[in-house]
C-alpha cells in the first residue's frame, strides 16, 4: 500500500512540474504573440499616418517632423475613444419596452 501511494505523490510531482514548465513556455509564447501583433499594429498605423507625406528620414528636421505627425494622429485617437465613451455614458440605457 505505501508503495502505491508513494508512485502516486512521484507521478503529481511530475505532473505539478510539468505543467508548471508549459506554463512557463506558454507565457513566453503569448508574449512573443503579443510583441509581433504590436510590432504589426505599429507598422499599420505608421504607413497610414504618414501616407501622402513628403518626409525625409535622413534628416533630424524629417524625424522631429515625423513624429508631431505621428504624436498628433495618437493623441487624436485616443481624443476619439473619449468623445465616443463620454457619449455612449450619456446614452439611455434603461430598457426598453414596447408593446407588443
Amino acid at each position: 500500500m505505501g508503495v502505491g501511494i508513494a508512485l502516486i505523490v512521484v507521478g503529481i510531482l511530475i505532473a505539478a512540474i510539468w505543467i508548471f514548465i508549459e506554463f512557463k513556455r506558454l507565457r513566453h509564447k503569448l508574449f512573443a504573440i503579443f510583441l509581433i501583433i504590436l510590432i504589426l499594429l505599429a507598422y499599420v498605423s505608421l504607413s497610414y499616418t504618414f501616407k501622402g507625406q513628403v518626409i525625409n528620414f535622413r534628416t533630424v528636421e524629417g524625424w522631429e517632423t515625423a513624429g508631431k505627425i505621428y504624436f498628433s494622429f495618437l493623441g487624436n485617437i485616443f481624443g476619439n475613444f473619449k468623445t465616443i465613451t463620454s457619449d455612449a455614458i450619456k446614452m439611455d440605457w434603461s430598457k426598453n419596452e414596447t408593446g407588443t
